[in-house]
């Protein structure tokens, strides 16, 4: 099992999907760096050479922003959307959509689940019954 930038790849997947586990590499950068190592994209990451692994690692640690940092950078643009006061950075703060989806309908996954508003009715409150008088 090869194990690059803090991922155990999935043995039994080619390399140029195998590389996509890994947060921060999308299909087109996975094409990139198997060009750029040499490897051929059909072979299994479980038939990988420790030293084609090494390369790997290498391209990837030198050129590319992946995993924490990745995060890190995605987190901080998000939180300087919000503190500028742009559009985008208010939705990010309401918890809707950011990129102009719908709202009326759907957006269950921003909004999270529904909340019906109106269906509850209060119980009236009845008065204590009085005891018999002697």
């Amino acid at each position: 099992m090869a194990r690059i930038a803090g991922v155990d790849l999935p043995n039994e997947k080619r390399i140029e999907i195998g590389l996509t586990y890994i947060f921060g590499i999308g299909p087109s950068t996975a094409r990139k760096i198997i060009s750029i190592t040499g490897i051929n994209p059909s072979t299994r990451v479980k038939n990988l050479a420790d030293e084609e692994v090494g390369r790997l690692r290498q391209v990837i640690e030198a050129q590319f922003k992946v995993e924490g940092a990745r995060r890190t950078e995605v987190a901080m643009n998000i939180k300087r959307l919000m503190d500028i006061g742009a559009y985008r950075g208010l939705r990010h703060r309401k918890g809707l959509p950011a990129r102009g989806q719908r709202t009326r309908t759907n957006a269950r996954t921003r909004k999270g689940p529904k909340k019906t508003a109106g269906a509850m009715r209060k119980t009236v409150a009845r008065p204590a019954p009085k005891a018999p008088a002697k």
